[in-house]
């Protein structure tokens, strides 16, 4: 989840960040960033391996969960690693075709995180408001396969053949030797396109999905205590169900809440300042700002792993399974269940 030619430190040419830090600021920052390496790597690690040792889940809605974890841990295995450096010395010691190949992969995988996300949001809504027919296609893999291949191949002809192509359409280059950043990073108009498909149109979608999901259920609620009500030994039975059913419907708000408010909190600041800064060619947003936002959208792969899997009852038990296998013979079913 990274975006690398629109992150403060490359793309800011004459301004950037590095020279400026002191020792002790340098290696303060490079165990922050070693230890969400860590973290983006193990989580999503988890999530790949209990995928492969638990057949149970490999059902049509958790290989979407897999898609997401794959993007995500090569973001923590590829493109943070090679960031560091950057970003601590302030130049780019690998030559100009790997910082395109750096910055293909970063955007690609970046943008299939974010594709992911709607994917697994449409996926839910689909599995609530059309049970029926949700159910009956879960043992179709090859639908889910295609999916997962054509979030990849969407998310690459965003910006792929930009960042490999700009530069020979427009005759010129105007990356600086040391530097890596994608060669239209102050086009606005290219910008405004790329994030509206990358994040205002995500995230309107992932709200709508998610929106649509909590009022769905909360319509089959009132019908099930109106069936309730109408029964003979409806007043003991409905007042505990009405109770039961509103903490369900709290945490089931809260759960929901927290999937689109942490997309937002995460995107939204580098998507704007990113068009911000596009448009007055980078000298009203100061890097420093625009470089935190930027590793927000990284930060967002190391939370992935426990905002999706990590609430689903059967990874969580997988989990459970890989690391305590001992726990999981006396751990009461009840306090596996899902967020």
């Amino acid at each position: 989840i990274t975006k690398v030619p629109h992150d403060g430190a490359k793309a800011q040419g004459e301004d950037h960040l590095s020279g400026q830090f002191s020792t002790t600021w340098t290696i303060a920052l490079a165990v922050l960033m070693a230890l969400l390496i860590v973290a983006t790597v193990v989580g999503n690690a988890l999530v790949m391996l209990a995928f492969v040792v638990d057949s149970s889940l490999r059902t049509q809605n958790n290989y979407f969960l897999l898609n997401l974890a794959i993007s995500d841990f090569l973001v923590g295995a590829f493109c943070i690693p090679l960031y560091i450096p950057y970003v601590l010395t302030g130049r780019w010691a690998f030559g100009k075709s790997f910082c395109k190949l750096w910055l293909v992969m970063d955007y690609l995988l970046c943008t299939t995180s974010v594709f992911n996300i709607v994917l697994i949001s449409y996926d839910r809504f689909l599995s609530v408001t059309r049970a029926v027919s949700y159910r009956a296609q879960q043992g179709d893999t090859k639908r889910a396969v295609f999916k997962m291949a054509m979030v990849w191949v969407l998310a690459f002809l965003l910006y792929g053949p930009a960042i490999i192509s700009w530069e020979y359409i427009s005759g010129r280059s105007i990356i600086p030797d040391g530097e890596c950043y994608a060669e239209f990073f102050y086009n606005w108009y290219f910008l405004i396109t790329a994030s509206t498909i990358e994040f205002f149109t995500p995230f309107i979608s992932v709200m709508f999905f998610n929106l649509s999901i909590y009022l769905n259920i909360q319509k089959r609620t009132k019908i099930r205590l109106e069936v309730l009500h109408d029964s003979q030994n409806f007043a003991e039975t409905e007042m505990n169900s009405g109770i039961n059913q509103k903490h369900l419907d709290k945490k089931v708000a809260k759960s929901l809440a927290v999937i689109v408010g942490i997309f937002g909190l995460c995107w939204a600041p580098y998507t704007l300042l990113m068009i911000i800064r596009a448009a007055c060619h980078g000298h009203c947003i100061p890097v420093y700002w625009y470089e935190a936002s930027f590793w927000l959208l990284w930060v967002n792969s190391a939370i992935n792993p426990v905002l999706y899997p990590l609430c689903h009852y059967s990874f969580r038990r997988a989990f459970v399974k890989l690391l305590c296998p001992k726990k999981l013979k006396i751990q009461p079913h009840n306090s596996l269940q899902k967020c």
